[in-house]
């Protein structure tokens, strides 16, 4: 097959796949900016410019506080997830004892557990704690699923730094905690970004436990309040409103993945390699 045959099908495959992912988004963007009855007009092209949407959501209700909930939920997650994830990948990627193997598939199956399946007994636990209806619920519940990938991808990523600078370390007598904090944090930012990245992305996407777990609209984060936005009747569906709401809560995902987007594919690629 020619050389010009193969470019061409490669970059025609690339401009599909670039426009399956995008024009998802450009839609919604579309929408976002129309209002009344241009909502029901279908132009793939911006036609009307409106920021009317954008005004309702954020001035009326209680979005904008929606929008800090899903910020200190994703945050805490990611900052708690860190911090244990490091401490465990630690002791998993340095210290052998029996049974280590065995751990790191145990803590990899817990994440991959359906949501569902663990829903009536975090709810049970939620209940028992009298976390119901508040966000450190939502913080518990997540962290069940971020951790486990977490310390696993940190413990990938420790594994293979080298031994030597632990042990000239340990000669000058640093300690774990030092070792930790000071010779392997500045190594492991590229894992630290990528884990704390796809975290946070988990935490902010998430629904079905900030449905359950909460019952306030004062608490509820983005996803739940997206899900629940209505219109001035019980058959009307504010499609512009919610368009515009799923643009704001998007737009600082794009922004995040973007600016760490090197990091994350370091850290993603971590270990695969043996040199």
């Amino acid at each position: 097959m020619p050389t010009a045959v193969k470019k061409t099908g490669f970059y025609a495959l690339v401009v599909f796949i670039v426009l399956f992912s995008v024009f998802p988004f450009y839609y919604a963007i579309l929408t976002s900016l129309k209002s009344g009855t241009a909502l029901f007009r279908i132009n793939y092209i911006p036609v009307d410019f409106s920021l009317a949407n954008y005004t309702n959501v954020l001035t009326n209700g209680v979005f904008p506080l929606n929008i800090l909930n899903s910020v200190i939920v994703a945050v805490t997650v990611v900052v708690i997830s860190l911090f244990l994830a490091v401490t465990a990948a630690y002791a998993l990627s340095r210290i052998n004892f029996r049974g280590r193997g065995l751990l790191l598939l145990t803590i990899l199956a817990v994440s991959m557990f359906p949501q569902i399946a663990v829903l009536a007994g975090l709810f049970e636990m939620v209940r028992w704690m009298g976390l119901y209806n508040s966000l450190f619920s939502l913080i518990f519940a997540y962290m069940i699923f971020t951790l486990p990938f977490t310390v696993w991808v940190l413990t990938t990523f420790m594994r293979d730094l080298p031994v030597e600078i632990e042990e000239a370390a340990i000669v000058d007598g640093a300690s774990p905690f030092v070792i930790v904090m000071k010779i392997f944090l500045p190594l492991m930012w590229p894992a630290l970004v990528t884990t704390g990245l796809l975290a946070f992305i988990a935490a902010w996407n998430e629904f079905l436990f900030a449905l359950t777990f909460v019952a306030n609209n004062d608490t509820r984060t983005v996803p739940v309040a997206i899900a629940l936005l209505s219109g001035a009747s019980e058959q009307e569906i504010p499609w512009g409103t919610i368009m515009a709401a799923s643009v704001i809560v998007t737009v600082p995902l794009i922004v995040l993945v973007l600016i760490f987007q090197r990091k994350i594919v370091s850290g993603l690629t971590a270990g695969g390699v043996k040199g």
